[in-house]
């Protein structure tokens, strides 16, 4: 069974530069509709938006358990401002599941490296449109197809060559994670409507402080009008 869905997407604000789905060649076997990974990749993005950016550790990683015996990996990349993400069945190896995300890592790092040079950073911090670096998804098909079956040599020498503590490795659940996401977004609404009051609030005390000089003032500026007016027609008209 190959890895289903892949996303890369920057941090903090979780948009998405690359997705990719599995290539033709083995996508009769992952067993999943298009309606299936229309649902999958909406949970993705709910994931990548709530993710805890207050995290300062090199690496940050965490499967997370989704519906229908699937599950989602991340691997967080503080320095590079990246985060990068799979989709497997519950029973693909976890620690297989991160070898390939790093191996992804690596090799979009090394691709945006070679075409930007010492702007990579920037530029993904600053692209202002989604999925700015689909090209990238011919390196992920690649790498997809070399991780389709975990029993393969190449992928047993993999795993017996890494040295990862999977113990490590954060556990959640989907309904939590998207229970936080949506908390995040209530959250935002909340301060959006806050700042709104408050703009409001201000622009009703300078009219009530308008009014309330009006009142103390403007009897003294009206008769004071009139005398001058007085004195002008008695004494200059």
């Amino acid at each position: 069974m190959p890895v289903l869905l892949t996303f890369i997407a920057r941090t903090p604000d979780g948009l998405p530069l690359v997705t990719s789905t599995p290539p033709p060649s083995t996508s009769s076997s992952t067993g999943l509709s298009p309606t299936d990974l229309e649902v999958f990749k909406k949970q993705a993005k709910s994931i990548l938006r709530s993710l805890d950016m207050s995290r300062r550790s090199a690496q940050s990683k965490c499967s997370i358990e989704s519906d229908g015996g699937y599950t989602f990996h991340y691997l967080q990349c503080a320095e590079d401002g990246v985060v990068y993400m799979a989709l497997t069945e519950r029973s693909y190896p976890k620690r297989l599941a991160f070898l390939y995300l790093d191996e992804v890592s690596e090799a979009f790092v090394s691709g945006v490296v070679e075409e930007y040079g010492d702007r990579w950073q920037s530029v993904i911090q600053t692209s202002d449109r989604p999925y700015q670096f689909i090209k990238f998804d011919r390196v992920i098909q690649k790498k997809t197809r070399e991780f389709v079956d975990p029993s393969s040599r190449e992928n047993t020498s993999k795993l017996k060559e890494d040295l990862a503590d999977i113990q490590s490795i954060m556990k959640k659940n989907i309904q939590e994670v998207l229970k936080r996401g949506e908390n995040l977004e209530r959250m935002n609404d909340i301060s959006s409507q806050l700042v709104n009051d408050s703009k409001k609030f201000k622009w009703g005390a300078k009219k009530l402080s308008y009014q309330v000089m009006l009142q103390q003032y403007g009897m003294i500026v009206g008769l004071g009008g009139a005398f001058c007016f007085i004195i002008y027609m008695k004494f200059f008209w």
